[in-house]
């Protein structure tokens, strides 16, 4: 991989981990789960635009509209988890355990799509996994009063669901449709539900102020349009074995960030928990090696 490629990634990474701060502040002025639903909302007007602009079709083919609806609902049942554990437990807790989906990615893939779980890769997973555990387990003092069990929990639920996400995306149908055409589908369907089943989990705002405002904007433009488009335009570069590689870096951005401008407190049982995370995700994603032919 270039340096250009390299930057864009850690670029990445960062930003993704500074959304999780982002969401927990614009938590405290919309209602989580309406928060999403409005992320959702918008993003899908951003999306619309930037196709007709790049004039890209909307064509839907019938044989994917099940896995459309399938790979939608599960987005939104998977921003329902990520935006409530936020809104119960610190940033630090939940990065370390959110960015846990390539261990729930690599467990199915295997049973499901055929992929082989190689010694390197099996390695990674136990590694990874003891990391969640120790995560769970760890409710040492924060620094903020906040270590739910539930929000853990709702964390990881979050996780799997985004495993599950990539497994649509892989495994069904959908597969056929543009990157583009796959995040609509997420964003056409999960923004009524989310926005529908809202109203369930309290009231819809929480004296918002302008932060929380800039929070949603932030939200709408740079995550779910422009975030998500560079991620799909870097898939369409570089391999994706090279891509997946640096997702070790989002849940030590989460860790940092989260301290920095929170104020979390990383216990050493965070600590720790952190370091086999991302041990075992560079173990689970590094590419195999290839061997020269002899001769």
């Amino acid at each position: 991989m270039d340096v250009k490629g390299a930057a864009a990634l850690v670029g990445f990474a960062a930003l993704m981990a500074f959304n999780q701060v982002v969401i927990k502040v614009a938590n405290d002025g919309f209602q989580p789960v309406f928060l999403a639903g409005l992320r959702s909302a918008g993003a899908l007007v951003c999306m619309g635009l930037w196709m007709r602009w790049r004039g890209l079709s909307f064509a839907v083919p019938r044989h994917q509209i099940g896995p459309g609806l399938l790979i939608g609902a599960v987005f939104a049942a998977e921003f329902i988890f990520l935006f409530l554990a936020l809104d119960l437990t610190t940033v630090i807790r939940v990065s370390i355990i959110y960015y846990s989906m390539p261990v729930w990615l690599a467990l199915a893939a295997g049973p499901l799509l055929g992929e082989r779980l190689t010694l390197r890769k099996s390695a990674g997973l136990a590694l990874a996994f003891s990391g969640v555990v120790v995560a769970l387990v760890s409710r040492g003092d924060d620094g903020t009063g906040q270590a739910s069990l539930l929000g853990d929990l709702l964390a990881l639920a979050g996780a799997v669901t985004w495993a599950g996400i990539a497994l649509c995306a892989r495994g069904t149908r959908l597969r056929e449709a543009t990157p583009e055409m796959q995040l609509v589908w997420q964003l056409v369907v999960s923004a009524p539900i989310l926005l529908v089943v809202a109203p369930l989990f309290g009231p819809l705002l929480r004296d918002p102020q302008a932060i929380h405002v800039a929070g949603l904007l932030f939200q709408i433009v740079v995550i779910a349009s422009f975030g998500y488009l560079l991620w799909l335009w870097l898939l369409g570069i570089y391999p994706a074995a090279q891509v997946a590689s640096f997702s070790f870096l989002s849940p030590l951005f989460g860790v940092l960030f989260g301290g920095l401008l929170l104020g979390e407190r990383l216990s050493p049982g965070l600590a720790v928990a952190a370091g086999l995370l991302a041990v075992g995700l560079v173990l689970i994603n590094r590419p195999a090696r290839k061997v020269a032919p002899i001769g």
